[in-house]
């Protein structure tokens, strides 16, 4: 096995390339490559850790506070159930990709599992479990599964020691965080040595909301997910923007879940506020310019959201991502992006998989 950093590759051309779900990639024959990168693994060792801590007792109640009693009923009764299977099982996830004409999955944790409120010692246990159990099963699959890691954020040494590990030695491409830790927003000091280290290493991070901070308002209707999910990542984004994060570390690679939530869409009254106002002009340029600096994932369900999408940031920022296995993702990524009008043909190879070749470093990408 090849251990890496999380930049690029290079593997001399007498040897094959795998290590940890990265190296080359197939596509069939007749089509452009597809990368899903928006794709979830759960880890059911690692509850073993926590089902008898007090925060982990107390999910449930917050959940049907969170969402409401029939949204909370249908996931434990029905969404989870089904998606559970394809969650768990290599080979359900790879009879399920052919399905989908999806070449390669980006595999990440479900957020339920990033467990914020672990102390040292479990926050330790916990990351250990996730990160290996992913990077063995995408090791098994190189060519069709590519990993990124859990950690512990709100333990600052030991995240950039997880952040160090799973880079290197597990040959992860990088990491899921939430939109905010322990209400901490993800531009506190708390987390500059991160975002640094993010920077230095060339390694991903996939910004995933969990729930929302709306509380009891969206208790109703599944708005916790529908709204606001979204929300959580405009918010995360705008702090990353205004809170001078981007300034500091140009070379980040970040990706936004859910086409980076609301904020593409209404970029315009953050570049008003910032020409308007003192208070929020804290960054070096206006908001809209940083979209450019930020990758999404083309989860935005209609054609006319994704072509506005692409008008905001750029076709080299945007990459197919389906939220699998949820029932809220979008898995007919090739219609979608077909139904785009304007897109021209390199475009939406670009989007399909040329983009996540690029910012994964997959160095090439065989025909079978």
């Amino acid at each position: 096995m090849y251990l890496h950093r999380c930049a690029a590759p290079r593997y001399p051309e007498s040897q094959p390339a795998h290590s940890g779900g990265s190296g080359a990639v197939v596509r069939k024959r007749g089509r452009s490559l597809t990368v899903d990168v928006h794709c979830h693994a759960f880890v059911p060792e690692v509850e073993a850790l926590v089902r008898d801590r007090a925060e982990k007792l107390a999910e449930p109640d917050l959940q049907r506070r969170a969402m409401g009693a029939a949204s909370a009923h249908y996931n434990a009764s029905t969404m989870l159930p089904a998606a559970f299977p394809k969650l768990t099982s290599v080979e359900q996830r790879l009879r399920d990709m052919d399905a989908m004409g999806v070449d390669v999955q980006v595999v990440s944790p479900t957020s339920v599992q990033h467990y914020y409120w672990a102390d040292l010692d479990l926050a330790r246990d916990v990351v250990r479990r996730t990160n290996e159990k992913i990077a063995e099963q995408c090791a098994k699959h190189p060519d069709r599964l590519i990993a990124l890691g859990n950690i512990a954020l709100q333990h600052a040494e030991l995240s950039i020691a997880q952040l160090e590990h799973c880079t290197g030695a597990l040959g992860m491409r990088g990491v899921e965080v939430s939109t905010a830790v322990n209400g901490l927003e993800l531009d506190n000091l708390a987390f500059a040595r991160f975002w640094a280290k993010a920077e230095e290493l060339g390694c991903l991070v996939f910004i995933h909301p969990f729930g929302t901070s709306l509380g009891e308002r969206v208790n109703r209707f599944y708005l916790q997910n529908v709204i606001g999910q979204p929300i959580e990542t405009t918010i995360a984004l705008s702090h990353l923007i205004f809170g001078g994060v981007l300034d500091r570390h140009p070379g980040l690679k970040i990706l936004a879940a859910h086409g980076g939530g609301y904020l593409p869409f209404y970029t315009g009254r953050s570049d008003h506020a910032y020409g308007a106002r003192p208070d929020a002009q804290v960054m070096k340029r206006p908001p809209s310019e940083y979209l450019r600096q930020i990758f999404f994932d083309s989860l935005v369900y209609s054609g006319a959201a994704l072509r506005n999408l692409v008008e905001q940031v750029g076709v080299s920022q945007v990459l197919v991502g389906t939220d699998y296995p949820f029932d809220m993702g979008s898995y007919d990524v090739h219609a979608l992006i077909e139904s785009v009008e304007s897109l021209s043909a390199a475009d939406r190879a670009a989007i399909l998989g040329g983009n996540a070749v690029k910012l994964l470093g997959i160095e090439r990408a065989a025909v079978r």
